[in-house]
């Protein structure tokens, strides 16, 4: 039962703020200026051989 506990304090507290951080980067990686025509670009692979 020490492991589970040490690993149920950690995830409630540092896991968390990592997650936060994740996502944060996510957000702000998807939204930075010029992704726009990468994403764009990415939409048409699949069309690409039609």
């Amino acid at each position: 039962m020490e492991t589970y506990t040490y690993l149920r304090q950690f995830a409630d507290s540092w896991g968390l703020f990592c997650m936060a951080l994740f996502f944060l980067g996510v957000v702000i990686f998807a939204f930075r200026p010029g992704s726009r025509d990468q994403a764009d670009e990415a939409a048409r692979i699949p069309l690409k051989d039609d």
